[in-house]
């Protein structure tokens, strides 16, 4: 039978080592942390890869940094995460760069919410990002794709109509978690 611990013989915590962060990849979470503060945060960094989240607000002065500052030229994909008891929808930007040899390996993940509308109407609610289409011109059908799988409706992006889905469909869109298939 073993004995009940005791202050003096409870086994003592050693302090695990941090892990250092890649150099290059925290530069560019510093710098972008420079820039904005408290505007961004920097989720994580690991090698080859950055996560960055902005409120919906910042997301275009963050991007215009990310292309001009840092020289993220393109975005790889964009996609969207539905969040419904948070009653939000998480788009998702991942950046990369063919102009700067340093970064072509590199993806800095841009994530930003809209709200989400419990009965969506997309283009006509609130669920609504500015559209990165003017920073990003390879984020064009991305984000169209995510106005109609997602709901999310991008402000001044140039073609907000379907891609994929009848133009008169009627049901939620399909990528939300409470979208069901009928008769099944």
């Amino acid at each position: 039978m073993s004995q009940p611990e005791s202050p003096e013989t409870k086994p003592v915590a050693t302090a695990q080592p941090q892990k250092e962060l890649p150099k290059f990849e925290k530069s560019i979470a510093d710098k972008l942390e420079g820039k904005f503060s408290s505007k961004v945060a920097i989720e994580f960094v690991k090698p080859t890869r950055i996560r960055v989240k902005v409120k919906k607000e910042d997301v275009l002065d963050v991007a215009r940094f990310l292309r001009d500052e840092i020289h993220f030229d393109h975005a790889e994909s964009v996609t969207g995460v539905d969040y419904p008891d948070q009653k939000e929808i998480e788009v998702v930007y991942h950046l990369g760069s063919y102009t700067d040899p340093e970064l072509s390996k590199q993806v800095l993940t841009l994530a930003t919410r809209a709200p989400r509308e419990e009965n969506p109407n997309p283009g006509n609610d609130s669920t609504r990002l500015p559209s990165l289409r003017d920073i990003f011109y390879s984020v064009e059908f991305h984000e169209r794709e995510c106005f109609e799988m997602l709901g999310v409706y991008f402000e001044n992006h140039p073609d907000n109509r379907r891609l994929l889905l009848p133009e008169d469909w009627a049901d939620l869109p399909p990528m939300r978690k409470d979208f069901k298939i009928k008769g099944r």
